[in-house]
């Protein structure tokens, strides 16, 4: 049997990344998706590699009028949810002498306010055996130059996972969290790091010597997706080689 056979899943940030390598995995396992993400040609071009159990929709989680479009969808689609993974997310450095408001609303905004709204359009639809599955970071717990604004966010996700567990948990929906380390994924190169670099930056910080493959993190969300995890919530499980562990 599969281990999401019948399962129905929102994956925002689904167009690439880890949130792409998840929906292959939950589809491979029998879930029907839909992916969000704001770039319509990447988006079109996930929703054809995942075949006929996807659907994709454009949408900016940051609005509440994307996220009305991401849930409206759904419900047209599926009538209800099992899963919803949370893993939009900008990745943006400034140092405390460069910080613009700018860049703090944006980063805040993805980050954390979608995160948040995210799972209160989503709740509407599940019941009890749902499950939230937030992407949090290595960042929440490790000091990096330059990242404070978005070290912030993915603490303040960490933190609400644990309250959402809490108030969650009578309506018999579970919260937990992912947390990667540095992941071999197309934000690299937005930030103008090439694979290279990534390799070389990960062989001297990461005690596994090497950057994590977005399909390494998608078989735990797997995991965290089914019944299998079913006593198991306001939890953070680290994939990070070692980063943030040892």
């Amino acid at each position: 049997m599969e281990r999401l056979e019948n399962k129905k899943a929102v994956i925002t940030g689904g167009n690439s990344g880890i949130g792409l390598a998840a929906a292959r995995a939950f589809v491979r396992e029998g879930a029907k998706v839909l992916i969000a993400g704001r770039n319509q040609e990447t988006l079109d071009q996930a929703v054809a590699d995942l075949g006929v159990d996807a659907v994709g929709v454009k949408a900016d989680v940051s609005r509440s009028d994307g996220l009305d479009l991401v849930f409206d969808k759904a419900r047209e689609c599926f009538g209800t949810l099992d899963v919803v993974f949370i893993n939009a997310g900008v990745y943006e450095k400034a140092s405390l002498s460069a910080l613009t408001e700018d860049h703090f609303d944006e980063v805040v905004s993805v980050n954390f306010k979608g995160a948040l709204f995210t799972a209160q359009k989503a709740l509407p639809l599940m019941g009890a055996g749902g499950t939230l599955i937030f992407t949090t970071s290595m960042a929440n717990v490790v000091g990096l130059p330059d990242q404070s604004v978005y070290s912030a966010t993915k603490a303040a996700v960490r933190s609400m996972v644990r309250t959402l567990a809490a108030e969650l948990a009578p309506q018999g929906i579970r919260v937990n969290a992912i947390s990667p380390g540095p992941i071999d994924t197309p934000v690299w190169g937005r930030i103008g790091v090439t694979r290279d670099q990534l390799e070389e930056r990960t062989a001297s910080t990461v005690p596994m010597g090497r950057p994590g493959q977005p399909e390494e993190i998608a078989e735990a969300l797997v995991f965290m997706a089914s019944d299998e995890s079913s006593f198991m919530t306001g939890s953070e499980i680290a994939i990070d080689g070692g980063r943030a562990q040892v």
